[in-house]
């Protein structure tokens, strides 16, 4: 990459394809997953030597939950195994570790390794790597509106400030820059909200191929694109 290029300070990624993979190689689902998590350690790593400042993975959402139970078991045993190998990674490289989305689905046991990963991390002075698990942006919304009428805020006067401040992703940049892997071209429900004046990038490469390289060509593409929020 080059290092005077305008990197993007949030970046939200949609790792999507793990199941075509799978298919179009002949293997079952299960190692189409396993697969798109090698890929994760890759492109962390990447956007930490670049200089990205948070990285949202969109990892599990709110829809997810009407796939087969087996593949939503297999998922959530791949969530766990993750959540438990990649620790010391994140640790080494001083990585905040922090997840979005509603997590009253999720077993006790997820709740807790993530609990452990968010306190573990942070106080740490690295990238923030967010995972999107059980997440929704509609729901996200409709979450944060009943946060605020139960606070008895004033929803009359309410402000965007006031509204981003109660998202699950307070404290968050904007998302600068969404990828989609898989050939798809929509957000499905991802950051809606954050995403607003977003750049998108849409590759048909599936997860499990999505290398450093097109990753890297991703970002040069957002330091090619001229910015204007609606302004002139």
């Amino acid at each position: 990459m080059d290092k005077l290029a305008p990197i993007p300070n949030h970046v939200g990624i949609i790792m999507d394809g793990n199941r075509r993979w799978a298919k179009l190689k002949g293997l079952p689902y299960e190692q189409g997953h396993k697969e798109g998590i090698n890929r994760v350690k890759d492109i962390i790593n990447t956007a930490i030597d670049i200089g990205v400042n948070v990285l949202t993975l969109y990892a599990f959402s709110s829809e997810n939950w009407m796939r087969p139970e087996p593949e939503v078991t297999t998922l959530m045993g791949l969530l766990k195994y993750y959540l438990k190998a990649e620790l010391p990674n994140i640790l080494q490289r001083g990585v905040v570790f922090r997840t979005i989305g509603n997590h009253d689905k999720l077993s006790s046991s997820i709740n807790m390794l993530i609990k452990h990963a968010e306190n573990l991390t942070a106080r740490n002075k690295g990238m923030t790597l967010v995972l999107a698990l059980s997440y929704g942006g509609r729901d996200e919304i409709i979450r944060t509106i009943k946060k605020l009428n139960n606070s008895g805020a004033d929803l009359k006067n309410l402000t965007e400030n006031e509204f981003e401040a109660n998202l699950d992703t307070a404290g968050l940049p904007p998302v600068d820059l969404i990828i989609r892997t898989s050939g798809e071209v929509r957000l499905s429900n991802f950051l809606i909200w954050q995403a607003a004046y977003a750049e998108l990038y849409f590759t048909k490469t599936y997860w499990p191929d999505f290398t450093i390289e097109e990753f890297n060509a991703a970002i040069k593409t957002y330091s090619q694109r001229e910015r204007r929020f609606g302004a002139i």
